[in-house]
């Protein structure tokens, strides 16, 4: 019997998942991704002065460096890339499933993202997610930046500790949210109630913040799919946050309120 066309599309999917690899660059993220022993990691390109700076986390890592000459620095990259003479190949992370990572010692908190394809921002995001505690980031397969050489070097190793998950489809993972318990609010500047009063109540329920690319916004569909639409309490009359500040902000109001319910 011949397969299903969703079938041999999924199956390519897959191969073509096995076989990727990333190159990470910079001395930040390539010296966590070796501290790592989550990382497969396939190659090291190192000019001599990184490869000093590493010396540790190549030591630990077991990896043997390929040193160049940083006029002859040969790794993919892309042009423009500051690579700072560190080049790293490894696999992807594989972070499990959502319900590996939608948990958290006390009133979880994650951030959803609506197809924000920005490396930088996703990158930033996953910076602030790490200091804020936030569980996990959550991205689509489609439409979302994927794990590239540029976001690890935007989130300085976040990207190494953080959980970052790409899923097939963003309202059926909050409806899923919300079968486990999750409050899952959507970020819209129109919005009438503010993150803190959203919260107020239930400081000690789950959390999933919805943020929208910068523009658009949230899809009508995600902002349907919200348990309610939120908003940043700023100041009348401030400009627009770009995402990744607003994935920051948005974080710290969900939780906000349990420390000052705890003092």
């Amino acid at each position: 019997m011949k397969k299903p066309k969703w079938v041999v599309q999924k199956e390519q999917g897959q191969k073509a998942d096995e076989k990727a690899t990333v190159w990470l660059f910079g001395l930040h993220a390539v010296r966590d991704a070796l501290m790592n022993p989550g990382r497969v990691k396939l190659r090291l390109i190192v000019t001599l002065n990184a490869q000093n700076k590493l010396q540790e986390a190549i030591a630990e890592s077991g990896i043997e460096p390929e040193q160049v000459d940083p006029r002859k620095f040969n790794a993919p990259l892309d042009p423009g890339s500051v690579h700072q003479g560190a080049a790293l190949e490894v696999k992807p992370l594989d972070w499990g499933r959502l319900a590996d990572v939608a948990i958290g010692d006390e009133a979880p908190r994650l951030i959803l993202l609506d197809r924000v394809t920005d490396p930088h921002n996703v990158g930033a995001i996953l910076r602030s997610a790490e200091v804020l505690g936030a569980s996990a980031v959550i991205g689509t397969r489609h439409h979302s930046a994927p794990e590239t050489g540029a976001l690890a070097k935007t989130a300085s190793g976040a990207l190494e500790r953080q959980p970052y998950l790409r899923v097939r489809n963003l309202a059926d993972t909050m409806i899923e949210l919300k079968n486990m318990g999750y409050l899952v609010l959507g970020l819209d500047g129109e919005a009438e109630q503010t993150i803190e009063a959203a919260v107020e109540g239930v400081i000690d329920r789950p959390v999933a913040l919805v943020l929208g690319a910068e523009g658009p916004g949230l899809r009508e569909k995600t902002k349907e799919t919200c348990d309610a639409l939120v908003r940043i309490d700023a100041s009348e009359g401030f400009g627009s946050l770009n995402v990744s500040n607003a994935a920051a902000l948005a974080l710290y109001a969900s939780q906000a309120r349990k420390g000052a319910k705890t003092e």
